[in-house]
């Protein structure tokens, strides 16, 4: 291996490092220029396998088209009410649900939930940190918020609008008629972040950056007892970076996910072949980055950087990946992200 080579991958491995401190450090111009699980790939192998893709090679996300991202907050009060509003729409008129909203184009995460917050509730509110990602499909994702009240006056039914009829704090949401309860276990995950918070990762928002198009990245790591350290896989095609796949908007983030490992761990044919992935488990995302387009020719894009537990770690690997290992300091940021589910972002499917 030239020394060029080997610079790019000390290069890398100190991109990793930083991507588990949620620093995003990459070069966006070579970056997603390097996806290594593409569209185009995955609607060959459906159509290898007598399926019909239905999705185009050059699908693009655009928020109100064929993309939602929904903004949630879920804010306590000293006495670990929860903040409820009351819904004004006249689909569902009187129940009550947490704050929320649909982000809207050329709009921030951050600023969406600030408005939501604002608009439905009548108070100003600075979000902390992300807790949970939702998603449906590949193109349909719930960013869950915690954060704090900096100002404004609580909204009463005498200022009831076309946002919302009232906001209350309440101590037991079960006795509301709520919108939906897919509500109560946010509240319960969000109440034991608040009460056990010292034991969660740190507070993390969006990681702002553009993005041109929806993007699963992957930190897949596996403990080797012969070493006695973690390894991590490195795509090394044109230059070393973590493995990356285009999210496919027609199916989950886990269907895609488990279609990409079939690939990683295989697919020389161009197949992927589910019979060498080894046992992994999905444990968490550890940075999110998107940004507003700014440009009509721009994509409203979206890279979850999610964190995979392997194991086997003789698994043979497509000849398009590698594995490495860490600095000192990596090998322990990376062993605290696996320690606990609460040390990455939850992500689940819905």
């Amino acid at each position: 291996m030239g020394s060029s080579s080997i610079e790019s991958i000390d290069s890398q491995i100190n991109k990793i490092e930083s991507i588990l401190n949620g620093i995003i450090t990459d070069n966006l111009d070579k970056e997603f220029l390097q996806v290594d699980y593409t569209l185009r790939q995955q609607n060959d192998e459906s159509i290898a396998r007598g399926i019909d893709p239905k999705v185009s090679n050059e699908f693009g996300p655009k928020i109100g088209l064929n993309v939602t991202f929904i903004v949630t907050a879920i804010i306590f009060n000293e006495q670990q009410e929860v903040l409820m509003i009351q819904e004004a729409r006249s689909a569902c008129a009187g129940s009550w649900y947490l704050p929320a909203g649909r982000v809207q184009p050329t709009e921030l995460l951050e600023t969406a939930i600030e408005r939501a917050v604002l608009a439905e509730s009548g108070l100003c509110f600075e979000p902390i940190s992300i807790i949970k990602v939702e998603s449906s499909h590949g193109n349909w994702f719930r960013f869950v918020y915690t954060g704090r009240i900096t100002g404004g006056q609580l909204k009463t039914a005498s200022k009831a609008d076309e946002q919302s009829l009232q906001a209350c704090y309440v101590n037991d949401v079960d006795n509301l008629a709520l919108r939906s309860r897919d509500c109560l276990p946010l509240i319960e995950f969000a109440r034991d972040y608040y009460r056990n918070g010292q034991s969660w990762h740190l507070p993390q928002l969006i990681c702002k950056r553009y993005v041109p198009n929806l993007y699963l990245r992957l930190v897949v790591a596996v403990w080797d007892q012969k070493i006695n350290k973690h390894r991590v896989i490195i795509a090394h095609s044109l230059s070393p970076h973590l493995p990356i796949c285009q999210l496919n908007p027609t199916r989950s983030v886990h269907s895609t996910l488990k279609r990409f490992m079939q690939y990683i761990f295989g697919g020389n044919d161009g197949i992927s072949n589910s019979s060498l992935v080894p046992p992994h488990k999905p444990v968490g995302l550890i940075a999110i980055e998107h940004d507003i387009a700014n440009h009509s020719d721009q994509y409203d894009g979206l890279c979850l950087t999610l964190l995979v537990h392997c194991k086997h770690p003789d698994s043979p690997l497509h000849n398009a990946f590698t594995w490495t290992t860490l600095s000192n300091t990596g090998e322990l940021l990376l062993a605290e992200k696996l320690s606990s589910r609460h040390k990455t972002i939850a992500h689940s499917v819905l």
